[in-house]
């Protein structure tokens, strides 16, 4: 009766972990960096190679981090979004433009719009590999001390911005 009953057992348990399983989003990856401040990075800008900046220069104020490439099919779905977020928003959106040529990228954001206050060149990808991008475009909100408080991988939508990333941003600067 045993050798029945193991067997039996064993596939009741795949059974509940593929059913846990089918009813997990794909997109909600878990960052380990929630509540961990954001790596130290310094890197010049997409529009002035001549600048160089870093997580210290923005310590003191809330910020967004958008990673992007004008490759990107996803980035250029939400692109749009993100350009008439910012003429509106009161928090300062910074590009990450992750391993892209510089030409192409500022080709792309005079075409498209520049909704950055500024992005930053991750040319070799590093960067993006110490925040932990999966693949663009991925969104980081960051606190005023410089902690990483949220992460959403995909393209931002308007719903996204209004239900998520808005109310956090209001909180943050309360």
């Amino acid at each position: 009766m045993n050798r029945f009953l193991w067997p039996l057992v064993a596939f009741l348990v795949l059974v509940g972990f593929l059913a846990v399983g089918l009813n997990l989003n794909p997109r909600e990856v878990p960052s380990p960096l929630i509540d961990k401040p954001a790596p130290e990075f310094r890197t010049t800008l997409l529009q002035e190679p001549e600048r160089s900046v870093g997580k210290q220069d923005l310590v003191g104020q809330v910020w967004i981090l958008n990673v992007w490439a004008s490759w990107c099919t996803a980035c250029r779905e939400e692109h749009p979004v993100l350009v008439d977020w910012t003429k509106r928003a009161s928090v300062p959106l910074y590009g990450l433009n992750y391993k892209d040529e510089a030409g192409a990228a500022k080709q792309w954001l005079q075409r498209l719009g520049d909704p950055y206050k500024a992005s930053f060149v991750d040319r070799d990808g590093r960067i993006g590999i110490d925040f932990g991008v999966y693949g663009v475009p991925e969104t980081f909100v960051v606190d005023k001390t410089g902690v990483i408080r949220y992460k959403h991988i995909g393209p931002v939508t308007p719903e996204v911005l209004r239900d998520t990333i808005e109310p956090l941003v209001r909180k943050l600067n309360g």
